[in-house]
């Protein structure tokens, strides 16, 4: 399926202006995955929409949104209790254009970590379990294991893929975070991958075939939790 084969919606948030969406939902999907975007790039950029196609063709529907911010055209990211009104927002969306869908969220760098902290405030109706596509766990070059402290109130499974070469997050700080939340949390290293999933040309691999690997190990996941 393209993504270009996405629906356009309209979600409206309690304490925000009303928010674009991308909804691809292909015949036969059995899971929804509610994908928040990256701090510095809104939900049409081309890896979301790659990674949307890709999903759709692993038969996962994905509900895309914009955070406030990004829909008026601003670099400054949301407050975090607009950011988890636009997330709980997209999550009532996802299941009503989606009922009887199995939901995941979360979504790539900030898009994930807005999620989870507004799944550790409260539970999101319907949600199975929390996929990040590249956690930031700590801003580059300073290290610290502070923004994984809500993790320890998330009740359901998490998925974690990460690059190993992610500067957001060291792996040296991220396995032990993941190992804290024991049976709950499921870490997909990405060999060489940086936060963007991009690989270096002397790895021996391109971005296409890391990205089918990411996408490979979201699906399979997706089964794990119930949610195939």
């Amino acid at each position: 399926m393209k993504a270009a084969d996405a629906q356009p919606l309209k979600i409206e948030i309690a304490s925000a202006d009303p928010v674009s969406a991308l909804l691809i939902h292909p015949s036969q999907a059995r899971a929804c995955y509610v994908f928040a975007h990256g701090a510095g790039a809104g939900m049409a950029h081309a890896s979301m929409e790659m990674i949307a196609a890709g999903l759709a063709d692993r038969g996962i529907a994905t509900l895309r949104y914009q955070f406030p911010y990004m829909e008026k055209g601003s670099k400054r990211p949301d407050a975090p209790d607009v950011a988890h009104a636009a997330v709980r927002a997209a999550v009532a969306e996802a299941a009503r254009c989606c009922a009887g869908l199995p939901l995941i969220a979360g979504g790539k760098s900030f898009g994930g970590r807005m999620t989870s902290q507004a799944q550790a405030i409260g539970a999101l109706p319907g949600v199975r379990g929390l996929a990040f596509l590249a956690f930031p766990l700590h801003p580059a070059g300073k290290p610290s294991s502070d923004r994984a402290k809500h993790l320890a109130e998330v009740a359901i499974p998490m998925l974690f893929l990460q690059g190993t070469r992610d500067a957001l997050a060291e792996l040296s700080l991220l396995e032990p975070v993941v190992k804290k939340l024991g049976k709950l949390a499921m870490l997909h290293l990405v060999k060489e991958a940086d936060h963007s999933f991009h690989v270096l040309a002397r790895s021996g691999r391109n971005d296409r075939e890391v990205m089918t690997e990411v996408l490979d190990a979201f699906a399979a996941w997706s089964e794990t939790i119930g949610a195939g």
